[in-house]
């Protein structure tokens, strides 16, 4: 350096030699000086190259460790975040991305409020304050929507804080697991457990836990509660003769229609097969109850859409009212059920309210459904015959077997009364197999006695012919064991089990008159069959209902119709027996129009078997007085 300086100094025209002592000390001393400069920058220059090198290895070090940490994190099967004290992401796992499904630079610096539904964000946020604030862990269960309210998962979580060296709580951390699977497992449980698989609807259990609930809100309210058993009419028919296919989707549609004829606040159960029931909480106004059943009576008669066919039935509806017509749900059940029989046996179609009056049906009720089954082995059960005589000559060579019940207790029960309760039991298989015997036998007792050609009509059942197959193989066994012929024998079967007809029913019409056994359609004109069906299914005799004939003598329009079904029926080819004649005057204007046959208090009431045969020989088979 001082070499440097005093060529500097020379290309000035200055020398050292010119300079004095102290200047020429002074530039040896800044020479010097400078050495030591130039010293200490190259141990600078070189401490800073090491330096530079440790800091790229530190950065290359942490880059790794970055690098492991996150692989480590992204193994984790399960999710794993950090967040700051504010909440900010400070890192997360790929489970936690593909959770929120969010990419990492969606997430990274971000908050709650930036990645998720606001209302979530706030709770989530509340929640993460207090651990922070509290300083301790806590476990929650939270579901997170995935994009969509369909697309979702929930996640147990535990949310844990993290500290300084200082103590201070600078952030959380949260490790969690997916539990969808499982809370899904636990809510298809769950469901099963309260509701109905098929209808979606509450199943019994849940029910009676919902009408207990509104039993105590009424409690505290003073309010009423109502209760709507709902019963679908001749459903068992449905399924019969279409199919458990059919009969579960209309057993779906009519919940969809129950559950969307009443309010959000009312609720909606199936309590098993056809049944169906309704809570109608907090009542103020009774009107508001029939309303209801008026609406849903008139959407369950609506056509039912059911495959390729639609198909048509009625409800039966029984209203029951909490408290006063039951304490507790099993009871205001009870009270609801008999209400809803008694719309049944009114003629359904129709809704019923409870009444004290049917408590004592419901009683008569059970006592019939216990003793049915026994009836006929105790004796109680027997024929009674009503003759049908021919309108033009007045031999009687028909009769019409009509089933009776003389109860110890309760005397004679009415077959309105039981065979609607046989039916429902199946002990109409029974019953309808004794008619049969006890028919068939007075008919070889009649033959036997001087009337070669009578014959028996046996009422049958729709239940009857969805019965077991063999039945008629049987009856026919009988027949020959008797020495009678198929003829002998005619089934009376309603104009209304024609609106049932299918292949089996039809089949089973085939067989009977393939035995030669006849085939009588009885209370003609009450219903709404099909022309058609009387040709398709070979009818023989055709039985004008006596609701036709009560007035002939006063309404034209009725002696009209009786004209019109007999001419109808004579060009079809069919025999025409006229049921109620109680006078001369219906008599005469029937024979007038060419009615076949006759049967009425004109010529006898039903009579118990002896009876009719005393009355047999007493007119012998004749009714004289009346021709």
């Amino acid at each position: 350096m001082h070499d440097l300086l005093s060529l500097q100094l020379q290309k000035h025209g200055v020398f050292e030699k010119d300079l004095t002592p102290a200047l020429q000390a002074l530039l040896v001393d800044i020479g010097h000086q400078y050495q030591e400069t130039e010293k200490i920058q190259r141990k600078l220059e070189l401490t800073l190259s090491f330096q530079k090198k440790e800091l790229a290895e530190a950065m290359q070090q942490a880059s790794r460790d970055h690098a492991l940490l996150r692989g480590v994190m992204d193994i984790i099967p399960d999710v794993l975040f950090f967040k700051s004290a504010d909440g900010t992401y400070l890192g997360f796992n790929k489970v936690y991305e593909h959770v929120l499904n969010r990419p990492a630079a969606q997430l990274m610096g971000k908050t709650d409020f930036d990645v998720l539904e606001q209302t979530v964000a706030q709770d989530l946020h509340e929640m993460d304050q207090s651990i922070i604030e509290s300083g301790t862990d806590r476990v929650t269960e939270r579901w997170f929507h995935r994009g969509d309210a369909k697309n979702q998962v929930c996640l147990e979580i535990l949310h844990t804080p993290f500290c300084g060296l200082n103590g201070q709580v600078l952030g959380l951390i949260g490790y969690g697991r997916n539990i969808t699977a499982r809370k899904l497992a636990e809510e298809a449980m769950l469901r099963q457990a309260n509701f109905d698989s098929l209808t979606g609807l509450a199943n019994r259990t849940h029910f009676i836990q919902h009408l207990q609930h509104e039993m105590r809100v009424a409690n505290r309210s003073g309010k009423a509660v109502a209760l709507l058993l709902i019963n679908l009419d001749r459903f068992k028919q449905i399924n019969d003769l279409l199919g458990h296919g059919a009969g579960d989707a209309l057993l779906l549609q009519a919940g969809q229609r129950i559950a969307s004829s009443v309010r959000e606040t009312d609720s909606v159960a199936r309590l098993g097969a056809d049944e169906f029931a309704v809570v109608l909480p907090a009542i103020e106004q009774l009107q508001h109850i029939g309303n209801v059943a008026k609406k849903l009576v008139a959407r369950l008669a609506e056509p039912f859409a059911l495959d390729q066919e639609s198909s048509q039935l009625t409800a039966s509806i029984g209203i029951a009212l909490y408290p006063v017509d039951g304490q507790n749900p099993d009871a205001l059940l009870k009270s609801a059920e008999q209400a809803m029989y008694h719309a049944k046996t009114s003629g359904r179609n129709r809704y019923c309210h409870f009444t004290p009056a049917l408590q004592e049906a419901a009683t008569r009720r059970r006592q019939l459904l216990r003793d049915l089954p026994h009836v006929i082995e105790t004796g109680q059960l027997f024929v009674c015959y009503q003759p049908i005589a021919s309108l033009s000559s007045g031999v009687i060579h028909k009769a019409e077997a009509l089933v009776r019940w003389r109860h110890p207790e309760l005397g004679n029960i009415s077959p309105a009364d039981f065979i609607p309760l046989a039916e429902e039991t199946g002990a109409i298989m029974a019953i309808g197999n004794f008619v049969f015997h006890e028919a068939a036998r007075l008919t070889q007792q009649m033959r036997a006695a001087g009337h070669p050609h009578f014959q028996v009509s046996v009422n049958m059942s729709p239940a009857q012919f969805r019965g077991k197959s063999d039945v008629i193989t049987e009856w026919m066994v009988l027949l020959g064991t008797l020495n009678l012929p198929g003829d002998a024998v005619a089934i009376e079967i309603t104009e209304g089990m024609l609106m049932q007809v299918k292949d089996a029913t039809k089949l089973r019409l085939e067989e009977m008159r393939k035995f030669g056994i006849k085939i009588s359609l009885d209370d003609f004109g009450t219903g709404y069959s099909s022309l058609s069906y009387l040709k398709m299914l070979d009818i023989d005799y055709l039985k004008v209902d006596q609701s036709f004939v009560r007035d002939l003598e006063i309404d034209p329009d009725d002696r009209a119709l009786c004209e019109a079904m007999i001419v109808m029926a004579h060009k079809l080819g069919l025999k025409v027996v006229a049921e109620g004649i109680e006078t001369k005057g219906q008599f005469d204007l029937l024979v007038s129009a060419g009615c076949d046959f006759g049967q009425g208090y004109l010529f006898a009431k039903p009579l118990p078997s002896e009876e009719f045969v005393n009355f047999m020989a007493r007119m012998s088979g004749q009714l004289q007085t009346v021709v």
